[in-house]
């Protein structure tokens, strides 16, 4: 087992890490009948692709001795309507490093075949900047 979800009531969860017996809470987000009190279920999947982004692109990072420490991912996530899901998410990370081409092209590269960018949908589209010093 991964994880433990658990419904709290009004419209929240509480999600722990099997392993670790880290968690988080979600709540429906206020154009959904929520308080929006912390990330949305769909939040969390959208800053996942940021998450794994980072992860894979770390990995990478060190296997070539670039260190990636304070690089960055804003994560906007765009909603539709009938049925209600992600159509969009845009993520625009931030390198405060500079490097060389090669290194870019790779570590782009890496970013783009994520685990998580190949899990989600097709028709949701990804708008992925990257930004270097």
């Amino acid at each position: 087992m991964t994880s433990k979800v658990t419904y709290i009531g009004n419209l929240r969860t509480e999600s722990v890490h099997i392993k670790s017996g880290n968690a988080f809470i979600t709540d429906a987000p206020t154009d959904n009948n929520g308080k929006g009190g912390a990330f949305s279920p769909t939040d969390t999947v959208a800053t996942g692709l940021a998450s794994c982004m980072l992860t894979v692109m770390g990995i990478k990072a060190r296997d070539m001795d670039v260190d990636m420490s304070g690089t960055t991912a804003e994560v906007t996530k765009t909603m539709a309507s009938n049925p209600r899901r992600i159509s969009k998410i845009k993520v625009v990370l931030n390198f405060p490093f500079k490097t060389d081409n090669k290194i870019k092209a790779i570590l782009e590269r890496t970013a783009n075949t994520c685990p998580v960018h190949y899990s989600l949908h097709p028709d949701i589209e990804k708008d992925i900047t990257f930004n270097w010093l």
